[in-house]
């Protein structure tokens, strides 16, 4: 498959965490950043509170993992809607597992989204179930990442529901 188009995406990090001393100890710094795009509000970001961040604010871990939630989603209703599939609820309890190594460094090893999905008509729940794994093969998170992506989907329709 080749190269259609490509789109570019600039964002600035600076790092907020400058007690007076910079990095003249682990323990002296904080973890705290500004993460900006043009015209867009600033994100509060740290690193994860087990590495001295602050629980407060985000962390790359839970963006990546967000990242992969929200393509998902965003694909998935996509092509619902190309489908024919009329969905009026989604929401994501999205999990990223990473493993540190014992050099202190780490990987994710896995996300897991579990989408829940409200559909117009029970017709509807088996293309719905379906699409999830089209999501994923669209997703350009998912695609960009060297871990596997999980679905546990569950698509309801008033009170039915189906794994």
């Amino acid at each position: 498959m080749g190269v259609q188009r490509r789109h570019s995406y600039d964002v600035s990090v600076s790092w907020t965490g400058n007690r007076g001393g910079g990095t003249s100890g682990y323990r002296e710094y904080d973890r705290d950043h500004d993460v900006s795009a043009e015209g867009r509000p600033v994100i509060a970001g740290s690193s994860d509170p087990a590495f001295r961040g602050d629980p407060g604010r985000w962390n790359p871990e839970l963006e990546l993992t967000a990242a992969l939630s929200q393509c998902h989603m965003l694909w998935y209703l996509h092509l619902c809607a190309a489908a024919g599939v009329v969905v009026t609820g989604y929401t994501d309890n999205a999990r990223g597992i990473m493993a540190e190594t014992v050099d202190g460094g780490g990987r994710f090893v896995e996300a897991v989204l579990r989408p829940r999905v409200t559909v117009a008509g029970a017709e509807m729940i088996e293309t719905a179930t379906s699409l999830h794994k089209d999501a994923n093969a669209k997703c350009f998170i998912a695609n960009s990442v060297s871990f596997p992506v999980r679905h546990e989907p569950v698509i309801a329709v008033g009170g039915e529901s189906r794994m």
